[in-house]
């Protein structure tokens, strides 16, 4: 059965819609291949951007998923090559979740013989990166996927049959080493366990490491020395589970607390830290001051106590809404300072990929609130200068266009931080058509140095990377 072939669940039709499948959320049903004379280019592209930009999205078949990070995954991409847009390409991840539309996952990868789980069951939605020699599509549940530089599905990948359980979607590349630092969480023990990646593809390194419980441990962070790992109160519950949906809950009895391991280090390296009540979808950076390690992130202060429920329209409070947040973990002394260092919301968190783990000044996110003419998704890009309090620039594109996930691309030669290229897709909703921006990461006020425009809808989604050409 073919995308095009799915009937339609009524649900997600309509004016009662939940939130995550509306909009720019709303799935596409087809796979397309646009080619450069079909591709709108304003300004000027870098001659030296060779590769592609590739957002992960969920986008389910049947037109409605209960919650938004369940949907299939699709990939949705645009090569760039020596000035020009070569094409723009959606599709599908081939995993056994899209060979079975609108199927229960926990049916489809839970043996109850023996409770075992099929890690290949995915929904290969949530991210997309470039290591070694491959593309891999992620989603933390399961195993990752491969894909082809035109976006077709290779097939789960196990790092040779070393990796037996699910792997993070937010790993972290070490610029010194070439090293992929990971993880992977579960609901039954291990419940943790830390993985190192050679910069070859080999897995070099499956610890597993002892945590309260089975928490969604959406995100880490890791410093040149030290992995830091998020043991918050947001729980995995079996009887959520048994009953469709996201299984996830907030415990107020769950001890929040951050581990900080020696990047080659064991279980019994982790020192503990308990912090103040909260969760953090997603780390910016963290790097090792003296004593210290130091950790930025987008912090909430609970989710999902009543429900899991996803809608982010109107303008939503920022005191409830992800803040970029900064912990100071002392490991000679075991103190905890924390603090916010902005009053408006942000989230997809990126920064120069050459500072990861080190010492920073400049991040970028996603603007979400604040932002005129946005139903949630934001319409800006910040960027915070953490030398100078996190103070920040904005840029603010036209009322109503919502950008996504915004990712740094080094220029060649640069010798500043910020010497570089952003890159997101922005939804333009009066046509219902969605654009690549590319903006001066050095001036992000001024105006994009290109837009390339697709004739049709990039569905808003996750997270996104540029995957240079091999040299």
């Amino acid at each position: 059965m073919t995308s095009t072939e799915v009937e339609l669940d009524p649900r997600g039709q309509g004016p009662d819609a939940p939130w995550h499948v509306i909009e720019s959320r709303a799935p596409v049903f087809d796979e397309v291949t646009v080619l450069s004379e079909d591709l709108e280019v304003v300004g000027s592209i870098p001659p030296e951007l060779n590769g592609r930009y590739i957002r992960n999205t969920a986008n389910p078949q049947t037109g409605w998923t209960e919650h938004w990070f369940i949907g299939d995954g699709m990939l949705h991409g645009i090569e760039l090559a020596n000035g020009k847009a070569t094409w723009y390409r959606n599709r599908y991840v081939r995993t056994p979740q899209y060979a079975h539309p609108g199927a229960d996952r926990l049916e489809l990868a839970l043996d109850m013989e023996t409770f075992t789980f099929d890690h290949s069951v995915s929904a290969a939605n949530t991210h997309i990166i470039g290591h070694g020699d491959r593309i891999l599509a992620l989603e933390e549940g399961s195993f990752p996927y491969e894909v082809t530089p035109e976006l077709d599905t290779v097939g789960p990948h196990t790092f040779g049959g070393a990796l037996t359980g699910p792997f993070t979607a937010h790993p972290k590349f070490c610029p010194d080493t070439g090293e992929m630092l990971g993880f992977g969480y579960a609901q039954v023990e291990p419940f943790l366990t830390y993985y190192r990646v050679s910069p070859d593809g080999s897995l070099v390194q499956s610890t597993p490491i002892t945590v309260t419980g089975p928490t969604m441990m959406h995100d880490f962070a890791a410093s040149r020395n030290h992995a830091i790992f998020m043991d918050l109160p947001a729980i995995f519950d079996m009887e959520l589970a048994m009953n469709g949906g996201m299984p996830i809950r907030w415990s107020d009895d769950y001890p929040p607390r951050f581990g900080v391991m020696p990047r080659e280090g064991g279980d019994g390296d982790v020192q503990w830290f308990d912090v103040e009540p909260s969760y953090c979808f997603h780390t910016l950076n963290a790097f090792d001051e003296g004593d210290e390690t130091v950790v930025y992130g987008f912090r909430v202060p609970e989710i999902w106590r009543e429900s899991a429920a996803m809608d982010m329209s109107g303008e939503p409070d920022p005191a409830g809404q992800p803040r970029l947040y900064e912990w100071r973990l002392d490991r000679a002394s075991g103190k905890v300072s924390e603090r916010y260092l902005d009053d408006a919301s942000g989230e997809f968190p990126r920064i120069a990929e050459a500072v990861q783990g080190h010492p920073f000044r400049y991040g970028y996110s996603l603007g979400v609130t604040g932002v005129e003419g946005s139903s949630g998704m934001g319409g800006a890009v910040y960027k915070y200068d953490l030398a100078n309090g996190a103070s920040k620039e904005v840029h603010r594109f036209p009322a109503g266009h919502e950008n996504g996930e915004t990712v740094f691309v080094p220029a060649e030669g640069g010798t500043n931080e910020d010497d570089g290229y952003l890159m997101t897709y922005v939804w333009k909703p009066e046509t219902d058509t969605s654009y690549l921006a590319i903006l001066d990461a050095s001036n992000v006020t001024a105006d994009p140095i290109a837009e390339v425009h697709i004739p049709r809808r990039v569905v808003a989604g996750f997270h996104s990377s540029w995957i240079p050409d091999a040299r």
